[in-house]
């Protein structure tokens, strides 16, 4: 399955600190549990890839409304 693969799997997503100074971002599907944890500039450096996606969605959005 690639980034553009669509699935009917649902799965929920936490993302908070840790105790131990890091962050972890927490998925969970009724198959499997994955813990990610990431110190503070990494996690940040994954904020900025996510806020980057997003802006290119948007401009992807906007430009098949357009077709």
């Amino acid at each position: 399955m690639g980034i553009n693969s669509e699935s009917d799997m649902s799965a929920d997503l936490q993302i908070g600190p840790t105790t131990t100074g890091g962050v972890r971002i927490f998925v969970k599907t009724d198959q499997f549990e994955v813990p990610m944890d990431f110190d503070p500039d990494e996690a940040e450096e994954i904020a900025d890839e996510l806020r980057n996606a997003a802006a290119l969605a948007r401009k992807q959005g906007k430009k098949s409304r357009k077709s």
